[in-house]
């Protein structure tokens, strides 16, 4: 099966005149059989709306079709599109838009969709996502609070390492927490990089990120949160009260203090701090400058 799709996607080259952008980052998967796993694996049904990032060849955008109400493929290279017009041309429940998922306004697309096909239970979110803007694929779509019930991507092997890590793992870190503030974490399946054309450099996998009804901590101020983590782990091998010290104009010694009423030792590091922790020392440091402003 995997050489029957190499050899479509050749034809497809030579027939459309297409040519693999590494710009763009673009390796279609040829491997039907975990086409079907993220298909199985996203839990998709007639009910649903899907927004699919990076169609590719269609291969992926077939098969969700077949299960659920609506797909939106969102593909930015317009040189794909004639590709997936013709590999898509017997869905009718298929619309494609050349656009850079980065730019685009989810939250009215899925508003206006919503206006147009109110029997819609829920949106899903699935992609294979270019490696080079996974991050701030995943991050604006669960900082934005898109209205979507879970997104389940391919990323590079390495950084559905990170999003899944443990705390006190080399892997864990500001990624880790963030992900996980928002998101039940799973993995599907690892796609080794043979399984796709042109082959990458490195191996793959497929994650489920299932959006949390009430979150794990409670934040008052969730961009300070965010702001605490990131500072924490730039220099992670430095201790907490050194890393963070300067931090909003917070001097060194300010911090131990701030450190030590969140029960934290000043000289532990981030990476062994769990998110309860992480929400405690923000929380407390965000009183902190709320205070001082007060005086």
């Amino acid at each position: 099966m995997i050489k029957k799709n190499r050899d479509e996607l050749r034809q497809i080259e030579r027939k459309h005149g297409f040519k693999f952008s590494k710009n763009l980052g673009q390796n279609f998967l040829t491997d039907d059989r975990v086409v079907k796993q993220i298909v199985e694996g996203a839990k998709v049904s007639q009910g649903d709306f899907v927004i699919e990032i990076g169609p590719g060849s269609g291969a992926l955008t077939k098969a969700i079709a077949d299960r659920v109400g609506k797909v939106m493929a969102i593909e930015i290279d317009k040189t794909v599109i004639p590709v997936l017009q013709e590999a898509l041309r017997d869905k009718n429940n298929v619309e494609i838009i050349n656009e850079d998922i980065l730019n685009m306004d989810l939250k009215k697309l899925i508003k206006n969709e919503k206006i147009k096909n109110r029997d819609f239970e829920s949106v899903k979110i699935i992609g294979n996502l270019p490696y080079y803007i996974t991050t701030p694929i995943i991050m604006g779509i669960l900082k934005d609070k898109i209205p979507t019930e879970s997104i389940t991507c391919m990323v590079q092997k390495e950084v559905a390492e990170r999003i899944n890590a443990k705390v006190g793992t080399k892997a864990y870190g500001g990624l880790s927490v963030a992900v996980n503030y928002f998101c039940d974490v799973s993995k599907i399946c690892d796609v080794p990089k043979e399984m796709f054309i042109p082959m990458p450099k490195v191996d793959s996998a497929v994650i489920n990120l299932k959006i949390r009804r009430k979150k794990p901590v409670e934040i008052k101020d969730e961009e300070g949160f965010f702001d605490v983590i990131k500072a924490s782990f730039r220099q992670r091998r430095k201790t907490l009260q050194n890393a963070l010290s300067g931090y909003k104009g917070i001097d060194k010694e300010e911090m131990g203090n701030l450190l030590v009423k969140a029960g934290i030792d000043s000289s532990r590091r981030a990476e062994t701090l769990g998110i309860e922790e992480f929400a405690n020392l923000a929380n407390i440091i965000a009183a902190n400058i709320e205070g001082n402003k007060i005086d």
